[in-house]
């Protein structure tokens, strides 16, 4: 009897070990779930372009990665957000140039007063071998950028005249973005550079806290600043790329052929982005136009960019091994 049930317990645990084993072969390969961060709503350029890369990233892995955007930037402020991705904590992110230069040096470049000389020189700086070299600095520091999204021309607006020289700008109280060459590039024309949350700009220009700031058209319209700095002056002074970038453990854990197809969507994904911003910004324009803002050309823009010198000065003094990098920017047609 007892050699009996000693066969019957192993035939119990036998049988019991095969329905396991078959249960997990039945059982389909769980999806890596991506979790991506946004500022902007999901009906803006950007998210619209990064909706369609996850979807085409989820068809053309079979679901074997499954991304989701998470949009207005509900994880976290873009500073917390990079780090998260540096982190592995969220696995992509279209992040903005402007913010990324405390952790990557040489990406401040980009953020020079006009480095670039048209959004289409950007796109062909950025898409061609020196944008390989910011690729190479930014995985360096645990990000992969994938492709470059647009993100316009910045000009100036204020609450009190048009700017057509840089003596128009002398005095006055302009936002920026927080970073240190932003400080210098105002303080340069004369004016009084505040760096501050964007999301406090409006109440800012309306009490008189300040009296301008820059950006694109589509945020001067989508921001309602319109409403209340009525002079929009097309000094086009700053050109900064975006990335669509991957956190590097989300990137290494892919295989080649996952990699090869998550690559493939971002590429796709910029294009979509970049025309989707150039209509964004003749929409927002005549928006603004129709509303009553003053928008003026600025037909002197040598004056500003020789007023820029010092800059230039400051940052290759302490960035030396940076220069060849602006040259090359610089020659690129």
């Amino acid at each position: 009897m007892t050699r009996t049930n000693g066969n019957h317990r192993k035939f119990a645990l036998g049988a019991a070990a095969l329905a396991a084993f078959a249960a997990i072969a039945a059982t389909p390969v769980v999806a890596d779930d991506w979790r991506g961060w946004n500022i902007h709503p999901p009906t803006y350029p950007n998210g619209i372009a990064l909706d369609a890369f996850a979807k085409e990233v989820a068809e053309t892995t079979d679901g074997r990665v499954t991304p989701t955007v998470y949009h207005n930037a509900v994880l976290g402020d873009q500073p917390d957000a990079i780090e998260q991705a540096r982190n592995g904590a969220l696995d992509f992110g279209n992040f903005n140039m402007g913010p990324m230069g405390p952790i990557v040096p040489a990406t401040n470049i980009l953020s020079l007063p006009f480095i670039f000389a048209s959004v289409d020189q950007m796109h062909t700086v950025m898409d061609g071998e020196i944008g390989q070299r910011f690729s190479d600095a930014l995985a360096e520091k645990g990000l992969v950028a994938l492709s470059w999204f647009d993100s316009g021309a910045r000009s100036l607006y204020n609450t009190r005249a048009p700017v057509k020289t840089p003596a128009d700008v002398e005095g006055l109280k302009v936002r920026v973005m927080n970073n240190q060459l932003y400080v210098d590039m105002i303080g340069a024309l004369g004016g009084n550079a505040t760096p501050m949350a964007f999301g406090e700009v409006y109440q800012s220009l309306k009490t008189g806290v300040i009296d301008g700031a820059e950006n694109n058209y589509p945020s001067y319209e989508s921001t309602n600043h319109f409403e209340v700095a009525r002079f929009y002056s097309i000094t086009e002074h700053l050109i900064i790329p975006e990335c669509l970038c991957v956190s590097t453990a989300s990137w290494d854990a892919l295989s080649d052929e996952d990699k090869a197809a998550v690559k493939a969507a971002a590429v796709n994904a910029a294009a979509m982005q970049r025309e989707l911003w150039a209509e964004r910004e003749k929409a927002s324009l005549a928006k603004v136009r129709e509303a009553g803002a003053q928008i003026n050309e600025v037909e002197d823009k040598a004056a500003f960019q020789s007023a820029m010198d010092p800059v230039y000065a400051g940052f290759i003094e302490k960035n030396p091994d940076l220069k060849s990098w602006i040259d090359d920017i610089k020659a690129t047609k």
